[in-house]
């Protein structure tokens, strides 16, 4: 993600590979900080499937705390 400082405005969001088309629910829109938060406190098994984007950017969650 470009858009890395710990304020920046974030979508959280699950990307359900299980449905057609890989429907998208967003689970929190705000400052990245409180995003990753929210994105530790999910069920391991959901975590795959979380993405965060910001105005320029779309990361996974995995990735970005992997990274």
């Amino acid at each position: 993600m470009r858009t890395t400082y710990s304020e920046a405005t974030v979508r959280l969001y699950h990307l359900d590979s299980a449905s057609e088309g890989g429907a998208a629910q967003t689970l929190f829109y705000g400052p990245l900080t409180e995003a990753m938060q929210i994105a530790a406190s999910q069920p391991e098994d959901m975590q795959d499937g979380l993405f965060l984007a910001t105005d320029n950017d779309v990361v996974a969650y995995l990735d970005l705390v992997e990274g």
